[in-house]
């Protein structure tokens, strides 16, 4: 089996799979890339038996066909000090010898055995479901919700992203208790009703390679699998077992309190404040009146305080509320409007983020965040 190769593409593909390898792998051969050659298409497969990313290359030169498993580690470090140039990989299928041949060199290694690579599950015909959604949708639905999933082993289908398809929209919704997130897109729809629990390192997985893609993602799965398919690359991992919880009934419907305040001016004044906010709580108090909020915090152990006023819009009668700053800083960050609505209902119940003017009319963002205990 021999095939040449340009340099930078190949590191480009490799490292946009190299995530999924993990440090603490049970199988030995989990180390290793999987490169599979037939014709001209090179397929390259990194895995940690949870999770499968896949990759495929269409070659000029090429010749032979068979599977081989190469280092990883060896194969990255390698390809990164090399500029752009074309190498060749001549690799013995009995012996497993693979000699890469740059311009001025050879670099010899030994490979293993591609028949040892875990098999890829499939998904069951009876239990399968699927539907067919922009890059840049499942993009966003991953980014705006991935922050608010929670790292609690005790509740793994709270670790993972719940993405919920029907006949008029998709939603994805995380939550870890403190805050929630639902983002629906009715730009895109399914067939049938059905949703699963998306676990977080694949989440991550496809975050890094959405941007790279255009056009569609075709995603199709069952009760244990799931495959998301895009034009170079396919994600294959376990989804999280487990009933999802009722994320609208935590939503609180009637809240009289609204307010309209600039969302990065806020998030500044935030950022100032929060520093000097207890350590181990991380309260900042919200008190609104008329046309301004005023924000502070105070760590009364080493007796440091700050405030700062902000004006805003506000409807609904003066009240003070409390919130993690580290929380709500989030929330922030990751509402993309100029200006942020919330809306309270009172000290004790979530607060509702949204953004002022929706960018897309298709979009349905929505943050929830719970109060801290101000006296506490």
């Amino acid at each position: 089996m021999k095939f040449v190769v340009s340099s930078t593409e190949l590191l480009g593909h490799l490292q946009a799979i190299s995530r999924v390898i993990s440090s603490k792998n049970t199988l030995p051969i989990l180390d290793n890339f999987l490169f599979q050659m037939k014709k001209n298409d090179l397929e390259i497969t990194a895995s940690d038996l949870e999770s499968t990313l896949i990759t495929k290359m269409k070659l000029e030169n090429a010749e032979g066909d068979g599977s081989i498993a190469i280092p990883a580690r060896i194969l990255l470090d390698t390809l990164k000090e090399f500029s752009l140039q074309p190498l060749t990989f001549d690799i013995n299928m009995e012996t497993l010898a693979i000699v890469i041949s740059s311009e001025n060199g050879k670099f010899s290694v030994v490979g293993q055995n591609g028949i040892d690579f875990p098999v890829l599950p499939s998904v069951k015909k009876d239990k399968k479901y699927s539907f067919v959604l922009n890059a840049d949708v499942m993009l966003a639905g991953i980014s705006k919700t991935l922050f608010a999933t929670a790292d609690d082993e005790l509740r793994p289908v709270m670790g993972g992203i719940f993405v919920e398809a029907s006949t008029d929209k998709i939603t994805f919704v995380a939550s870890d208790a403190h805050k929630l997130v639902r983002y629906q897109r009715t730009d895109a729809k399914a067939n049938d009703s059905s949703s699963f629990i998306l676990p977080k390192k694949p989440a991550s997985l496809l975050k890094n390679i959405l941007p790279k893609e255009e056009g569609q993602v075709t995603v199709e799965y069952d009760d244990k699998n799931a495959f998301f398919t895009l034009s170079d690359y396919k994600v294959v991992c376990r989804l999280v077992e487990g009933n999802y919880p009722n994320y609208n009934s935590v939503i609180p419907r009637n809240n009289p309190r609204k307010i309209t305040i600039d969302r990065v001016e806020f998030y500044n004044t935030l950022k100032r404040v929060s520093v000097f906010s207890n350590q181990a709580s991380n309260l900042v108090k919200l008190q609104l009146t008329g046309n301004q909020v005023m924000v502070s915090a105070q760590d009364i152990d080493f007796s440091i305080s700050a405030y700062e006023r902000i004006k805003c819009q506000y409807e609904g009668e003066e009240m003070e509320i409390g919130f993690k700053s580290v929380f709500l800083l989030e929330i922030l960050a990751n509402l993309s409007s100029p200006d942020v609505m919330i809306e309270l209902a009172d000290p004790t119940r979530a607060g509702l983020f949204l953004p002022a003017e929706a960018e897309n009319e298709s979009e349905d963002v929505l943050m929830l965040l719970m109060p801290m205990m101000i006296n506490a």
